[in-house]
This record gives C-alpha cells, structure tokens and sequence, in this order.
C-alpha cells in the first residue's frame, strides 16, 4: 500500500483553561469533561503553550497558520497569557507565514484593554450569542443560575467600539428552534453582526456513560425545527442581504453546489484536521469526542505532526466516509451534507440500518428547499459574477403575475437566473407555470412588447 502523504495543513482548537468555565450553559457538553483531569488546576503552561505554537507553526507547509482558542472559556486564562503567547508566536514565525488567531468567547471578561490587544493582534473573536433575551437567558446562565444576555451584549458594543473583527457563534434550541427569523433580524438589525454561524444543540441526557448515549435531552433542537429554522433564515438572507450579511452554514454548502465539495467541516466527505488541544498538551481528535478512546497522545511527549497524521487520526477521518449507510450514498443531497457530523449519527435509516444522522429529515428538507437558488448562485459564480444578482432574480420571479415585466431587459435578467435559454416548450424561468413559448418566449414587437 502507498504511503499516505503528510498533512500539510490542519486546525486545532487549543483548550487553556480545558472544560473550566464562568458560566454554566444549562447545554453545555463540555463542562463535564472536567472529569478527565481531576484534581487539575485548568491553565495551560507556558511550556505547552510554547510547544503548541511552535509546532503548529512548523507542522504546516502552507502559509496561513491558524492558531485557535477556545474552552471552557479562554480569556479566563488572563490577558498576559495571551500576550506571552503574541510574543511567542513572534519568535517562532517563519518568513512569509501569516499567523491567524482566533478566540472563541462568552464575552463576560472582555473590557477596554482586552478589546484594544485583540485590535492590536488582529484576532477574529467568536462572540456567543443565542438571539434576543429570552431565547439567549434560557440556557445562557452564569453560576448562579442567571441569565447573561445584557453581559454579552455589552461584550458585542466593546468590540464594535474598537472596531475588533468578530463573528456571532449562535447555537440553535429548543428554546429559538422556532424563531429562525426573529434571530437573524435581531443579529442584523439590532446587534449589528455581519458574521454569523448557527450551530444546532442535539446533546443526549446521560451523567455517566459516553456522550452518545441515552435519549436527546429536552434543550436539543428537533430534527424538522432545524430545517424550518434554517428555511426561514435562508429565504430572508437570499432575498435580501447575500453579499453583506454571511451565514457560515449557507457560505459553506454554497461551496458544495458550486465546486462540488463543501468549506466546512461537518459536510466534507471526511474528517480529522480538527483536532482539540487540552491544556495539559493532550491531543483529542475532535472537540466532539474528547473522550479516552480518541486520546491520541501528549505533545510534550510525542510530535504534534506525527499525532495529527497518525493511522488512527487518519482512520478516524475515513471513517466518517466508510461509515455512512446506504440510505445516505444513495441520497441526491450526498454532495452536499455527507452525513454531516459523525457526533449526530445515532439514529436508523428507515430500512433500519445504523448510523443516520439525527439532522437528517431537517436537513434534506433544508438542501430541498435551497436547491434551485443554490443553484443559481453556484452559476453565477461559476461565470465570474456575484453570487448577490440571485437576489435581482429571485425578486423578478417573486413578482405577481399581473406584475411580471415583458421588457426585453426584464426577460434578460430572467434568463440569468436559468443560466441558459430555456426550449420553446420548457417551463418559464419566471416561475409563471406557463411554458416559454407562451410566457416571456413570445414574440416581441421591436419595442419590448409582447405581440
């Protein structure tokens, strides 16, 4: 057999304070991987730190390097952790190399002085955030049980007061599963937010076996809500705001329908170059499965290149692809969800073999329901124009019949969103009903007119 080629390239989410936490999210699965380390202070050394960016920085063969951070919550660690890590960073970069930090928060520690070295350092800032009050204080609570949305929000006007790059990491609920719109407006209009990734809740009520195990915790968003929420924040960011407002997840799957080939990670084909750093140099191969059994070894002790591009990483990333069920190879969406994430793959197909994703009836009726729009964005892209002119499209054909232009110049910006000039017996791409010689195929007057 050949030998696999090295890993050029990988992410890591590097974990200083590990599970520990200001907070005490009522859905949070990693709080209880306290549990790996009892008796552990949770702060990352200066020496695992200082062997994590080295050996990032030197593992990849590619100029971009990412450096990420994340808990537990990060910033408890301090601001002079993360100066010592700048500095460090600084030592170790090789010419040409440009290091992207990253810093996924809850926002409750950030201040004026946090807020100006994360400017200073150019850092993207993953901000926490669950929509409007209600739907962000019903699992969002501190120790004591309270909610935090006024806190984060307060996080959210400090890092546009300094003008810090910053993305919205929403997670999706029982408690706003149903809400899709209201979330997005409130992102948009209200918290000013440009960025946003929906991440959807489905954790298992279990305190003692493995984390896939037992029934779906009542906090976990329901198969067809996740579809629904996902509709009706697509339909709103299609029609109005594709080029000024971005969706991780839509971004992400529009990749798949143009070049065949998602840009995230729960819809490649495989899985393994994310892996998860815990703060005593543990290496984990995902932030999912933190687990003994996927603990692939410490990187005081053994190359970080040599864990990542190990045989069982590497069987671990196939296995996302062998282990698919027929149902899903055979599925027309196949290209663009691949089984999602191996985390969600505990339920059966309906011929009952195992290994479905619990997303599945929610996310085929999400891929159903964005296909022809997905598909014009994609050809759009394709011939080097804006994804955006789908929403000229879109609204040419949401258009009342009575409404519906017969200019030459309407029928041209029709005739975009086909990507090709239907037959004189295809339907219309105006969406009429009607087939194309009896729509906006008719003969024309010379003057725009239908005759």
């Amino acid at each position: 057999m050949a030998e696999e080629p090295a890993v050029s390239a990988f992410h890591i989410m590097a974990k200083p304070t590990g599970a520990a936490c200001n907070l005490n999210c009522r859905y949070c699965f990693y709080l209880r991987k306290q549990g790996l380390y009892p008796g552990s202070s949770f702060r990352m050394s200066d020496k695992v730190m200082e062997s994590y960016i080295r050996q990032t920085i030197q593992a990849h063969q590619v100029p971009q390097v990412a450096i990420a951070w994340q808990g537990g919550e990060p910033t408890l660690m301090g601001l002079e952790f993360f100066r010592r890590a700048i500095d460090c960073q600084k030592k170790h970069q090789r010419p040409g190399t440009v290091i992207q930090n990253s810093i996924q928060t809850n926002g409750i520690l950030l201040d004026d002085p946090w807020c100006e070295f994360l400017r200073e350092n150019r850092f993207l800032v993953g901000l926490s955030l669950d929509g409007p009050r209600p739907m962000h204080d019903a699992y969002r609570v501190d120790k004591a049980g309270e909610g935090t949305f006024d806190r984060v929000m307060r996080a959210l006007r400090l890092l546009q007061k300094h003008r810090v790059d910053f993305n919205i990491l929403a997670t999706v609920h029982a408690a706003n599963a149903e809400r899709g719109l209201e979330v997005y407006r409130f992102f948009r209009d209200q918290a000013g937010a440009q960025f946003i990734q929906f991440i959807p809740i489905v954790e298992r009520d279990n305190e003692t076996g493995p984390r896939g195990s037992g029934e779906v915790a009542d906090c976990s968003v329901r198969p067809e809500q996740y579809g629904r929420f996902l509709i009706a924040v697509f339909d709103e960011w299609v029609r109005r705001d594709v080029g000024r407002m971005f969706v991780v997840t839509f971004d992400g799957l529009l990749a798949a329908w143009a070049y065949g080939k998602s840009s995230l990670c729960v819809f490649h084909p495989t899985c393994g170059l994310d892996l998860a750093l815990e703060h005593n140099g543990d290496l984990y191969s995902c932030d999912h499965f933190v687990e003994p059994e996927r603990l692939l070894g410490n990187i005081l002790e053994q190359p970080l290149a040599e864990l990542v591009g190990s045989p069982a990483q590497r069987k671990f990333g196939r296995d996302k692809q062998d282990a698919l069920p027929r149902y899903c190879r055979q599925c027309e969406f196949l290209f663009a969800c691949n089984g999602e994430c191996p985390k969600n793959r505990f339920i059966r197909t309906p011929d009952g073999e195992p290994g479905l994703n619990y997303l599945c009836a929610g996310l085929k009726a999400f891929f159903r329901h964005v296909d022809d729009p997905m598909r014009m964005m994609a050809d759009l892209i394709r011939r080097n124009r804006p994804a955006a002119e789908v929403m000229r499209i879109l609204a040419a054909r949401d258009m009342p019949e009575a409404s519906k232009p017969r200019s030459i110049a309407a029928w041209s910006l029709l005739q975009e969103g086909a990507g090709r000039r239907p037959g004189r017996n295809d339907p219309c791409p105006c969406g009429s009903g009607r087939k194309f010689k009896h729509c906006h195929g008719r003969p024309r007057d010379g003057k725009g007119g239908a005759l």
